[in-house]
């Protein structure tokens, strides 16, 4: 039997990551867990801010992290649909697979700045996703994020997006 894989993601809002993820969660024995749906059914209302996403986002965490080591320790494979983007929330994925004896794969997505706009204007107008970010908090939040290092210890998988239409894992 192989060990079950946890799956995380790492690129700035509208690079990919739910797409992905999707893609990933067919794999046999694999569920996805993904942070806008869940703080979308739990907070929606209560979301008006950066900070206001923080808090929600710490709380669902706390709850949501001691789930996936019971998926991971059954044998079942997570895709872990959350941001990646920052060493503190790699940090809080390092402490699940710690507790764990599972396999894991950190996918970074190096979707250009200027493509991650259009995706986002697009999806905003369709009001296709649970949040609709404005292109001020794109930019905010892109100031935090942080590609992992050598140090942090992942198993990091790259996927070059360079026109939007098709994605190459190295």
């Amino acid at each position: 039997m192989t060990a079950p894989i946890l799956h995380m993601l790492c690129g700035k809002i509208a690079s990919g990551k739910s797409t992905l993820a999707r893609d990933l969660a067919r794999l046999p024995g694999t569920v996805r867990l993904a942070e806008d749906d869940w703080l979308a059914a739990l907070f929606q209302g209560d979301m008006a801010s950066i900070r206001d996403y923080m808090q929600r986002a710490a709380r669902l965490r706390g709850v949501l992290g001691p789930h996936v080591v019971d998926l991971l320790n059954a044998g079942v494979s997570v895709v872990l649909d959350f941001q990646a983007n920052t060493v503190e929330s790699r940090a809080w994925m390092r402490d699940i697979l710690n507790q764990t004896g599972a396999d894991h794969r950190l996918h970074v997505l190096t979707t250009p700045d200027a493509l991650c706009l259009a995706r986002l204007r697009a999806r905003n107008e369709t009001g296709s996703h649970p949040f609709a970010p404005t292109e001020a908090q794109f930019h905010s939040l892109s100031a935090h994020f942080a590609l992992p290092t050598q140090e942090e210890g992942f198993h990091v998988v790259r996927h070059a997006v360079p026109d939007g239409r098709d994605r190459d894992a190295d």
